[in-house]
């Protein structure tokens, strides 16, 4: 599709001469029917018309007024871009308004254009899909001609609204964090969650007042303190908190609102039929891993078993049946109560395994074919569902790996750990740590033991003894460094703290190393000051120095870590000043626009010199990794996308990764499966604001781009897919099934008044299935399990006293157990009650018989 040009268009003709000046000066001023402001206003430029509307983000008086007044031309005064409603895609105006009117004139991220439409179609329609915009210079974050006017950007303050200011210094470090700000302004189609209390939004919102280009002096950040209460109770009140702290609860909560199952490596070796079951899955998923996303231990899953080769699941088809002829009720529950019967010995795949009878077949997806023998008392838990593995805008850029290795002193044995980390946490070591830390021995001893020994390599004994000789005067010489230093030493597992070595069975000495082994973008970094006994508080004031520039993370890398980048420059620190019972937290920031650092403290924002940053007394800093090739590469893009090259091709890209490009020093491949779906198509839920989640390039700027970063796949026209879109529909069918024949199920036990057997089923799996069926959750449960609410009495399981368990209806265990496999069964009988309760009746009746004879 190629990129609209001044002559695909025959409205310009009615286009009356404007300059850029006059645009600008429109930019200031309000929608004449709202009244509401900038950015993203809407100038009308049919010839005599001086409307101003405003855009998507509000009433969309523009459309309304082109609608009516069949003026088909509209400008967006933020970014100069033009739009005719009548073609339905973005034009350029080179005669009217110059050579280089296309280009944006905002150099810092702003709101994503929401383009107009007169009339939007319903989402899941391929003629839904608008053409996104052409990139241009904006999109790479290169600066234009309004430099000046921009320097001011991101200086606006925070309001302390009662003992606030450790959340408001917190916010301002993020804030100048370029990698998650960018995002947050560009990347607003992918800012949406259905989980409260939807923290990315007010998040978002308060970037946009805080980058705005018409900034006031301070914000209100009432909606995100009000939202951040809500999720953890510990920040309700007025009583001061930790910045810290607050930082790693705003943190994860955004995560887990924008968090994406990061898509799985499809297997060549096996061919998908697109139009399957969606109960099946053919993948074979023995070489997925699981991946907590609050630590970083990966474990293989073993997911693999015996499939069956049917294509309907037996319960859909008892479903799909009863529905069309209306069976009798009581006849349904024992047609269920047979299948399930069935199942437990029906026609299986002729390779499954024999010895694996007792424990359940489970499909790729989790759904249970059949089950084993029931009488065997003995109970394997079940595998649980697939996991998968998640990523987001936080983990991108903030997300490391750790390595640990522990040596056992006695066999040698040495074990491994990767901990995925958001932020490292480093003690400040004291005097005799410090001279641990740069004793020849001690140093000797870490580069044999492959720890960080080699930090200390340039420094020599006079340097060495010159600091010593400072600490008798003015305390410990404690720089950023040492305090690494110290946590990647080794530490010796002894005493209290002994190793329990797998192989030899029993508490060992032992030895423990960390390395780096996968370094973040932005890395996180939280000094230890505070120390929290049982009755007080104490705070370690020590001077931590800190470079600006230049944190080199080299000597504290493993040997097989990939990173080409390993050093960092100082974005912002926040400091706290005051003892460990009050205080007050400010935050030194540096403007990536103009490269000055500023102090935010509340709503008061005053430039600093470097000086007075470096004597701050840190608490928690943000350093950034430092790239110079990447700022040439931005410049190479540049360049070529002035060049302006008719091509044939277009070839759409993702906002996502542009932002990375313009942000990260590594960026990494082209990765456009933020808007593509496994199939290659658009995902249906995203077709209605794909041209938010997209940008089209010219092909020899995509040439450069994937010849330099690979990846892909390249995409030279959308569409919505078919296949996800039937996919859902089944996936629909299935919930509906499973719930309305539970609720049919479970209301018959209900009325019934006297059951025989009662079948307990763990609340925590019947939740996961309720969050399932409601479509809360995109994947199935998984197979029951219930060996957390039983327990084993003389060979007989029987249920847990106290456990968090719920009653259901023979025939309803028999349904969900038919479908979804797992065990073990466990009942309780009220009908042993009552038989007892007669027996002793009837001795009561003999012995009185016995005593009148």
């Amino acid at each position: 599709m190629s990129v609209a040009s001044s002559n695909d268009c025959p409205h310009l003709e009615c286009v009356g001469e404007i300059t850029k000046e006059e645009l600008i000066q429109k930019s200031h001023g309000q929608c004449q029917d709202c009244k509401v402001g900038g950015p993203n206003l809407w100038a009308c430029l049919e010839n005599g018309c001086s409307y101003v509307g405003c855009g998507e983000s509000h009433a969309d008086h523009s459309t309304v007024h082109s609608q009516e007044t069949r003026h088909n031309l509209t400008v967006n005064l933020t970014t100069l871009r033009v739009w005719c409603y009548a073609c339905t895609k973005e034009v350029f105006l080179e005669r009217k308004l110059g050579p280089h009117a296309q280009l944006p004139s905002a150099a810092m991220p702003i709101s994503p254009v929401q383009t107009p439409s007169p009339d939007p179609k319903a989402p899941g329609s391929p003629t839904s899909l608008r053409v996104p915009p052409a990139g241009t210079c904006d999109d790479l974050d290169m600066e234009t001609e309004e430099e000046d006017e921009l320097r001011t950007r991101g200086l606006t303050g925070l309001k302390n609204i009662g003992n606030t200011c450790y959340m408001n210094a917190a916010l301002q470090a993020l804030s100048n964090c370029p990698p998650l700000t960018q995002f947050f302004l560009d990347c607003g189609g992918l800012v949406k969650t259905d989980k409260k209390p939807a923290l990315c939004k007010s998040y978002q919102k308060l970037i946009t007042d805080l980058w705005h280009k018409n900034r006031n002096s301070y914000v209100v950040p009432t909606n995100l303190f009000q939202g951040i209460k809500a999720v953890n109770p510990m920040f309700r009140g007025y009583s001061q908190q930790d910045s810290q702290e607050f930082l790693r609860c705003l943190m994860d909560q955004l995560h887990e609102e924008l968090k994406e199952p990061i898509p799985e490596p499809e297997d060549p070796n096996q061919a998908v039929a697109m139009d399957d079951s969606p109960d099946e899955d053919n993948h074979s998923q023995s070489d997925d891993f699981q991946s907590c996303e609050s630590c970083g231990s990966s474990d293989r899953v073993d997911s693999e078993g015996p499939r069956v080769p049917e294509d309907i699941n037996e319960a859909e088809m008892l479903i799909s049946e009863q529905n069309q002829n209306n069976r009798d009720w009581q006849k349904e529950k024992n047609l269920i109560n047979n299948l399930y019967r069935a199942g437990s010995h029906g026609d299986l795949d002729k390779d499954v395994d024999t010895t694996n009878e007792s424990r359940p077949i489970i499909s790729s997806q989790g759904s249970i074919k059949a089950q084993g023998r029931k009488s065997v008392p003995s109970f394997t838990p079940p595998k649980s569902k697939r996991q998968r593995k998640y990523r987001s805008i936080i983990s991108e850029v903030f997300d490391g790996t750790i390595v640990s290795s522990v040596q056992c002193l006695t066999c040698d044995r040495v074990s491994v750990t990767l901990e995925n980390f958001q932020d490292i946490s480093l003690p400040i070591p004291g005097k005799e740590d410090l001279a641990k830390l740069h004793s020849s021995s001690h140093q000797t001893a870490l580069v044999k033991a492959g720890s960080c020994g080699e930090a200390y390599a340039p420094q020599g004994w006079i340097a060495f003894v010159m600091e010593y000789i400072k600490s008798w005067f003015w305390g410990p010489v404690v720089t950023l460094q040492d305090c690494l230093a110290a946590f990647f030493a080794r530490d010796e597992l002894k005493g209290d703290n002994m190793y329990s070595c797998e192989k030899c069975k029993k508490l060992r000495n032992g030895v423990k190393f960390c390395k780096v082994q996968s370094l973040p973008e932005i890395l996180c970094i939280h000094l230890k000051r505070f120390r929290h006994e049982l009755m007080f508080s104490t705070k370690i004031s020590t001077h931590v120095s800190f470079p600006l520039e230049g944190l080199e993370m080299q000597p504290f890398l493993a040997k097989d870590c990939s990173a080409q980048t390993t050093t960092y420059d100082l974005l912002s620190v926040i400091c706290h000043h005051g003892t460990a019972s009050s205080g007050h937290y400010i935050a030194y920031c540096r403007n990536e626009l103009n490269q000055l650092w500023y102090e935010f403290d509340d709503q008061s924002v005053t430039e600093v010199p470097e000086s007075c940053v470096q004597n701050a007394e840190a608490y928690v800093l943000f350093y950034k990794k430092s790239n110079d090739e990447t700022q040439k590469e931005r410049r190479k893009v540049t360049s070529l996308l002035n060049m302006m090259e008719p091509s044939l091709l277009q070839f759409y890209i993702s906002r996502q990764w542009l932002n990375k490009f313009k942000t990260f020093a590594e960026p990494g491949p082209i990765s456009n499966h933020d808007f593509l779906c496994p199939h290659g198509g658009i995902p249906p839920n995203k077709a209605s604001f794909v041209d938010d989640l997209v940008m089209m390039l010219p092909q020899n700027v995509w040439d450069h781009l994937y010849s330099r970063y690979g990846g892909g796949p390249a995409v030279n026209h959308l569409y919505v897919c078919h296949t996800c879109q039937n996919e859902i529909e089944k996936l629909e069918k299935r919930r509906k099934n499973e719930l309305d024949m539970f609720v049919r199920l479970n209301k018959a036990f209900q009325e019934e008044e006297s059951p025989v057997v009662i079948y307990c089923i763990t609340m925590q799996w019947f939740r996961e299935w309720e969050a399932f069926v409601k479509g809360k959750d995109i994947d199935p449960p998984g197979p029951i399990d219930n060996s957390k609410i039983a327990v084993n009495k003389n060979g007989h399981i029987t249920l847990k006293p106290g456990a968090d368990s719920g009653q259901i209806s023979e025939e309803t265990w028999n349904f969900l157990h038919s479908i979804h496999g797992g065990g073990p069964v466990v009942t309780v009988r009220p009908s042993v009650s009552h038989q007892e309760a007669e027996t002793s009746q009837a001795e009561e009746k003999i012995e009185v018989e016995t005593r009148s004879v």
